[in-house]
Parts: C-alpha cells; structure tokens; sequence
C-alpha cells in the first residue's frame, strides 16, 4: 500500500505523487549519427528518418527514458515517437501544429514532451490505485478557500433569501388577478436584500503551473510539466482535472479577477460585487428615469455609437464610479444605447439560452390566461440573478410607457426593441431568429403590461 500524506515541502502537503514525479525516469535523446536531408525543420538530430520498430527498439538499447523520432514504415510521411518505459518500447503518432503533441496537451520542445510523458507514465504505473481513489476522501470542506467561502457566505446564508413568487391566474372582469394566499414576499418589497447566496458552478480552465502545485480538493500534488489541472478564472481554485466534476457549484468570484464589466456573464459579476444586479443596470436606468421618461423615442433612438463605445470603457475601467451624469453626457439616448448595449453583449441573455424556446412556445399560446401562466413558469426557471434583472428592468420599462404622450413608446414598441437584446436563440440560426421575432416582442410586451403580477 502506498504512503499517505506526509511531509511538509514549501509549506505544502507532499503526497507520493510528489515523490514519484521526483523519482520518474528522466529523457535520454538519442541522436542520429548522421544529417537527415528528410529531417522536418521542426525536429533536431533525435530524427532518425524511416526506420522499423524493431530498429528504433534496437537503437533505444533498452535504456529507460531513451527516445527518438523516426518517420513511419507504415505510413510515410506520418512520424512516430519511440520511446523506452517499462522494459517496453512504446511507440506514439506524433504531431506537430506549431507545437508538438501526441494527445491534448501541446509542448514547445519533444523533450518537454517526454518529460512530461514519462512523469505521466511512471506515476500511472505506480500509483493506478492511489490515483483511482484520491477523489474519494476529498479535503475540500476543510481548505482555507472553503473556509474562507463559508465564513464571508454565513451572514448572507442565514438571513435567508426570497425566491420568485408563485403566482395563479384567473379570469374577473377581464382582468388579471393573483392569489394573495401564493403570493410570497418579493424583492420588491426588500430592495437591499443580498441575492449573491445562490450557486454558481466553477469557470474551469486547463492550466499550466509554475512550480510544484497540490489540488485545492483532494489535497494530491498534480503532477506534470504542463497543464497539469484547471483553474478557476472567477475564482482562482485549482484542481486536477478529474477532481473539477466533483467541486461543489460554489464558485465565489474575486473582484480582482473580473477584468471587465460588460460581456462578463451576469451570475459571475453579480456574485463578484454581491449585488443583487449589475451596477450598470442600476445607475443606467436611475439616471434615465431622473432626466429621460419624457424623451421622445426613449430606447427607440440611438445615441453616437462612440460616445456609448465610451461609457462602456468608463465601466469596465472605473466600474461603479463610472460618471454618466449630464455633465458628461447631456444625450440621454448615449445612456439607453448603453444600458441595451450591456445587456445585448452579456455571453448568456437575460432570458436564458435554457428557457428561450419555453417563453417562445408560451407566446404561441392563444388563451391570454393559460399564456401568462405559461410566461410565469419560464421566469421561475430563470437563475437568480437574470430573474432579478428582468424583474427591475420591467419595472422600469412600465414606467416608460406611463409617459408615453411625451416618449411615444408603448409596451408594443419597447417590445420591438427589447425582444432581441433579451432574448437570443440558442443556435445562431437567421431563418429561425426571423421567425421568433414577433414572438419575442409579444413577450417583452406582456412582461412589462403584467410585471407587478408576474414577478
């Protein structure tokens, strides 16, 4: 049986991992006696031309870690990397695009390669067992990231938090009522209420690290030249490969590590500001409303692309000290094409890529009842944070059109504009995206005309 963790190197657990990357068989590269005129530009003298397994065997002299490169009997043209491990000569299909490589992970030089293979080989022979088993007694809940994770979360956790409203429809005199018996308590009525407690899976990367690294879940050395494990590019938890589909979905983002405000997905940005919504939405739509309600065409007309090109940099660069008053910007149609702008650029809709066809079918639906129902299932479906943006927005957009003898724009109209910055199919399909238009406007409209019963 293998040792269990031990000693202590540069204030790291050092596991046996640690200890067999240190052991592994270091490369030897053979090298060719004489100048190959078909060597590729790309290999050095470990090229040896066309030559048998049998002679690549012979050459390696049964000497561990020893390799060359030779180009293939079977198929010229094709090279193949010979290499000695385990009393065995393996012999591997190598490529080369820029950097070579016989399997995902891509090396500057072939000897980087080998050395990264036989770490790989020699700690998968040894270690078979130990490796199947690393991720079955994780040490995630006692590492400083989750202890951190726990200690800045506990305040939030256990205030508790609202959840969207379970709301029923019916028929009285043509209008729309709900239920005060399923009626809960809602955002709207405790606006400062934290929202960020929700989960968020991990952004996880393949990533290369400098120096010896140990899995931030089982606690295991994560062995390897390159790309050894993934990180986590909200967070910054590093894990082995296999470990990251065993994390728990509780991805804290690091403000640090959010380099910029707009196309940043909505979940990550507001759980980095532990916000409710995103800023952006906040301060664009307060600023509208103090100066913009009565401004004819309100979202409708567009304001100097350069200048809204210039409050998205002041956001990603300045965040929420951005300043978009009058004094820096009188057209208040620069702050609409702004804030539409934001929302039309975030990687995932506001009304996700997972519900878009569920609102498309509700629009579809011809009894006005059975539609709004439909509508209100499709929005409990909808991750906190987007529900909370699509909530405030709509209520915005409502106080629009109680202007509209002064803006000229209507549920109908802002529905036009809104349709295709909230909502975007799937598959990017111009029939399919013409076609779901006036589906689209027809729910923006309804969601504004009906946000103080649907939300």
């Amino acid at each position: 049986s293998l040792p269990s963790l031990n000693h202590t190197v540069s204030g790291h657990t050092e596991t046996v991992l640690y200890r067999l990357q240190q052991e592994a068989p270091r490369p030897k590269r053979m090298t060719c006696p004489q100048e190959m005129e078909t060597r590729p530009k790309y290999y050095g003298r470990e090229f040896h031309g066309m030559l048998s397994r049998e002679c690549a065997d012979e050459l390696l002299g049964g000497a561990e870690g020893a390799y060359l490169v030779r180009e293939s009997q079977r198929q010229p043209g094709t090279h193949t990397l010979a290499l000695r491990f385990g009393d065995q000569t393996l012999n591997y299909r190598l490529f080369y695009d820029g950097k070579h490589f016989v399997g995902e992970k891509r090396f500057e030089t072939v000897h980087d390669l080998v050395t990264d293979g036989l770490i790989t080989l020699y700690i998968e022979t040894k270690a078979a067992e130990y490796i199947a088993k690393m991720t079955t007694n994780p040490i995630y809940e006692h590492l400083g990231y989750t202890s951190l994770l726990k200690d800045k979360m506990g305040h939030r956790l256990s205030r508790g938090h609202t959840e969207p409203r379970r709301v029923t429809f019916q028929r009285e005199d043509s209008k729309i009522t709900t239920s005060p018996l399923v009626r809960h308590s809602t955002l709207k009525d405790c606006p400062s209420e934290k929202q960020s407690s929700y989960d968020k899976i991990h952004n996880f990367k393949v990533h290369t690290f400098r120096g010896p690294h140990w899995c931030e879940y089982c606690a295991n050395f994560m062995w390897g030249l390159i790309a050894q494990g993934v990180h986590c590019s909200d967070c910054g938890l590093n894990v082995h490969k296999q470990c990251s589909k065993l994390v728990p979905s509780d991805c804290q983002p690091d403000l640090r590590r959010i380099k910029k405000v707009f196309s940043c997905d909505l979940t990550t940005l507001v759980k980095a500001h532990n916000t409710t919504r995103p800023m952006v939405v906040d301060m664009c739509i307060k600023e509208i409303e103090l100066r913009g309600l009565q401004s004819e065409g309100l979202y409708r007309v567009s304001g100097f692309s350069e200048h809204i090109e210039d409050v998205r940099l002041a956001f990603d660069r300045d965040g929420e000290k951005a300043d978009i008053s009058a004094n820096v910007y009188n057209d208040i149609n620069i702050i609409a094409g702004a804030l539409k702008l934001y929302l039309r650029d975030l990687p995932i809709p506001v009304i996700t890529f997972h519900v878009y066809s569920r609102f498309i079918q509700a629009a579809k639906i011809p009894n006005p009842d059975t539609r709004l129902e439909a509508i209100h299932e499709g929005l409990l479906q909808l991750p906190p944070a987007h529900y909370e943006t699509l909530r405030y927005l709509m209520m915005h957009l409502k106080k629009v059109t109680m202007f509209e003898k002064d803006n000229f724009m209507n549920s109908e109209n802002l529905g036009i504009v809104f349709g295709p910055t909230l909502m975007q199919p799937p598959e990017q399909n111009a029939l399919a995206t013409l076609n779901d238009m006036r589906h689209q406007k027809l729910i923006i409209q309804l969601l504004i005309e009906n946000e103080d019963v649907l939300f």
